[in-house]
């Protein structure tokens, strides 16, 4: 059973829904350590001063931030104070939907769980979540800082996106985007490439092949196997002639 990472409740009007937060994703990577290459040595980190080039033990840490030339120091009290008026509780502000949220918001996944004696109401608010299609906006506290959140629910699990605020997004104007526009051809082609790709979404489908094949790289060089690389087909730039490549995708698309 995974370890909770957080504990608070769920506020929904004037119900109160103890729960545990639980990481809604866990990653798959291999684990490779950084060594020294002439004896394959480990490599420590250490928390050293750029100044003296000593190492400092985390009990002689503190944090701090730098106005101008000098630096602030925050403790734990200061922490706390910033968090004075929030509540452990993911509070729902309002109930949206979520298809109306641009995807650049969202950012972690999380699911969770109702504390003893809570399943009746958590699965109230989840049967009530689903069967309106709509979407809690929340907002938490969690290891000292606030978030934005989505709160949702399918037939089994209330479950929470966390969000970024929206000062956190860089803005597209940041961007050169050209104002270019393709002919009514180009694009009727385009719009039919998409038609003959577009389908359901089957999440399972789709698995991370880069860490295969890295394992297989990993074995093979453990047992002193010849490794194949395959060839990859050059791209051809859309610049060069559009026409012709959206032609091309559509024939591969049937």
């Amino acid at each position: 059973m995974p370890r909770a990472i957080w504990k608070g409740g769920i506020s929904f009007g004037l119900v109160y829904i103890p729960v545990k937060l639980y990481s809604g994703a866990s990653r798959h990577d291999i684990d490779l350590k950084m060594l020294r290459k002439g004896d394959q040595c480990p490599i420590k980190y250490t928390r050293v001063c750029q100044e003296d080039g000593r190492e400092v033990p985390w009990n002689d840490i503190v944090k701090g931030h730098q106005i101008d030339n000098y630096y602030v120091i925050l403790n734990d009290e200061d922490f706390k104070r910033a968090g004075q008026g929030k509540s452990d509780s993911i509070d729902i502000r309002e109930f949206v939907r979520s298809e109306e949220i641009n995807p650049r918001y969202f950012e972690k996944p999380y699911l969770l769980e109702p504390e003893k004696g809570a399943g009746k109401t958590y699965n109230l608010l989840r049967r009530a979540i689903h069967e309106t299609k709509m979407a809690g906006l929340s907002k938490f506290v969690m290891r000292n800082r606030e978030h934005l959140a989505l709160l949702m629910a399918d037939e089994k699990v209330l479950y929470l996106t966390q969000m970024r605020f929206h000062d956190e997004l860089r803005e597209p104007d940041e961007l050169n985007i050209p104002d270019t526009s393709p002919s009514q051809e180009e694009l009727d082609m385009a719009v039919k490439i998409i038609g003959g790709m577009s389908t359901s979404f089957q999440p399972d489908k789709y698995k991370d092949t880069y860490q295969e094949k890295l394992m297989e790289t990993i074995q093979a060089k453990k047992e002193n196997k010849e490794i194949s690389t395959p060839e990859i087909a050059a791209q051809e730039s859309a610049v060069q002639d559009l026409m012709e490549q959206l032609r091309k995708s559509l024939e591969m698309t049937g």
